[in-house]
């Protein structure tokens, strides 16, 4: 089974299974590394003070105390950092961060996660003196920006054989190198300094690269088992821990789900609704007491984005349900309600996305007669691409625009936000052509009655990591719905039977409540699961799909 699952995700030999430190690509071939190292060596040679631009997501505080904390263990005296507000600045450095910036006195500025798209912010700053290295996994534009080093896997020509390296995952990188760099100078021996290892920060890295959910490929596979493997042992920072208990995840038997699902939106939830500063002091304090304090913190945070949540994505969905009415629903949906709370609308995107298979854009209020929107999408439609097709077909219709294949953000004035959703559509009805978007869920096969067992859901959770484009295996069986009933709201709770075995299963559907009642006999897509509750371990299935059989 497990072999089958392997083979289904591209893995074709032992070694695409490695997952020791010694089967990572080497920072030799990642371009830029060689002028950002230099910068950076100088820096800290010359005692200048070098100040860390971040961004205010999960990915973005890990990659900041990541910089932080292996500056600081490399020598470096004076480093700080500064992260834009997301409701005050924006994403980037801009111009105003610059500005904000220089209070610090900074002679070195570093992004992580940002920078690529920061053409005016990386000029302003050189024009004041300040040498930029830009760090970056985000996807570049036709112009880069004109930073003294640039280091990003993306950008044309880069020889990296990982190209799904997440912010923190380039930050490891040009810090590995850097590493390296002043170990051939003999810098530590000089300054009576232990060479630090690399190995003590890959819990940050396994939790940036979870959390931004880039696609496992088998170089991030391999940095996620090894943070993994270290918060299990216990030998991460105390604000991983603090935020695994308050989610109430164990940190002894921590896989992947645990980062995305527990610890990355309470760290997100600091930059949704407040200041991400919150979450990186989480990250990088020593002291347990200070991290259960700062994670409890952010742990009542997240309850009030999931709050704000709920509240906007019903407004949504009522929204999808009157453009329903008219037959036809658009290829891509454009989203707004005038007291949406910015922080949200990418959750809130993400959601309606799911239920209706197709791009969704949320928008918020952006002052001043601005929109900010937040872009999901599907497999099939890049929506970076899409949104810089509809800004080159209708000029100055979007301000600005930058993300991935698969998330997006922008900012449009009010007045075209009409304009946009039908451009919007338009072009996403030509990319997909006269096949449309259809749904596909993907499933590995059936499975043998004997092996929905214990035994066979613990050897799944121990062959991960699992996530983005390297899913969790999930299994397509017929089952007679013994019962069922809705828990929580909008969860389905159901009782399966096996006709071929005669057993019966606890299932759980989250998020599937709207198809209550069940046929009598079902097809389910469904992976296995060990739940623990008020000290019994059984086995459950999660139901991710159910049809009529």
């Amino acid at each position: 089974m497990l072999a089958r699952a392997y083979a289904a995700r591209g893995v074709d030999s032992e070694d695409a299974l490695q997952v020791g430190a010694g089967a990572l690509a080497t920072f030799e071939t990642l371009g830029g590394v060689d002028a950002a190292t230099g910068i950076l060596a100088e820096a800290i040679e010359r005692d200048e003070r070098v100040l860390i631009v971040g961004d205010y997501d999960a990915d973005g505080a890990t990659s900041t105390a990541l910089m932080v904390r292996a500056l600081g263990a490399m020598g470096a005296k004076q480093v700080s950092y500064l992260v834009p507000n997301r409701f005050e600045d924006g994403y980037g450095l801009s111009p105003a961060i610059v500005d904000a910036a220089r209070s610090f006195q900074p002679q070195v500025l570093v992004t992580v996660d940002n920078g690529i798209s920061s053409l005016d912010g990386v000029a302003y700053a050189r024009e004041r003196g300040i040498r930029v290295v830009v760090t970056d996994h985000h996807l570049p534009g036709a112009e880069l920006p004109t930073a003294d080093a640039i280091v990003n896997p993306n950008l044309p020509g880069d020889a990296f054989p990982s190209k799904s390296l997440a912010g923190v995952g380039v930050a490891f990188y040009l810090l590995a190198a850097l590493r390296a760099h002043l170990s051939r100078a003999g810098w530590f021996e000089r300054v009576s300094l232990k060479a630090p290892k690399m190995a003590q920060w890959l819990d940050l890295v396994a939790l940036g690269t979870v959390a931004d959910v880039v696609p496992l490929d088998h170089n991030n596979r391999i940095l996620v088992h090894q943070g993994l493997a270290r918060i299990r042992a216990g030998q991460c920072c105390p604000g991983i821990s603090a935020l695994l208990s308050v989610g109430k995840r164990d940190p002894r038997n921590a896989v992947a789900a645990d980062l995305g699902f527990a610890v990355g939106p309470r760290l997100n939830a600091a930059g949704r609704l407040n200041d991400m500063t919150i979450g990186i002091e989480c990250l990088l304090t020593d002291q347990p007491q200070a991290a259960a304090s700062i994670a409890a913190s952010l742990d009542d945070l997240n309850a009030e984005r999931r709050q704000l949540e709920v509240q906007m994505t019903g407004q949504a969905e009522q929204a999808v349900a009157d453009l329903r009415l008219g037959a036809h629903l658009p290829e891509a949906l454009a989203l707004f309600e005038s007291d949406w709370h910015a922080g949200v609308v990418g959750i809130v995107a993400s959601r309606v996305k799911d239920r209706v298979h197709r791009p969704v854009v949320a928008f918020a209020k952006d002052g001043d007669g601005w929109l900010k929107g937040s872009a999901r999408s599907v497999e099939g439609v890049h929506i970076k691409d899409a949104i810089e097709l509809v800004a080159a077909r209708n000029p100055g219709l979007v301000q600005k625009f930058g993300g991935h294949a698969m998330a997006a953000g922008m900012t449009i004035a009010e007045s075209a936000f009409d304009t946009f959703a039908k451009e919007l559509a338009r072009v996403v009805k030509d990319i997909v052509g006269s096949q449309g978007l259809k749904v596909r869920v993907l499933s590995d096969g059936c499975l043998d009655p004997a092996d929905r067992s214990m035994a066979v859901a613990d050897l799944i959770k121990q062959a991960g990591p699992w996530g983005q484009r390297f899913p969790e295996p999930q299994f397509d069986d017929v089952f007679e719905v013994l019962e069922q009933r809705i828990v929580g709201g909008s969860h389905l709770k159901l009782i399966l039977g096996c006709a071929a075995s005669g057993r019966r299963f606890d299932a759980i559907a989250f998020g599937l409540g709207d198809q209550h009642p069940c046929p009598n006999t079902i097809r389910a897509v469904y992976r296995l699961d060990i739940n623990q509750f008020r000290g019994a371990t059984t086995l459950q299935l999660l139901v991710q799909h159910i049809e009529p059989a």
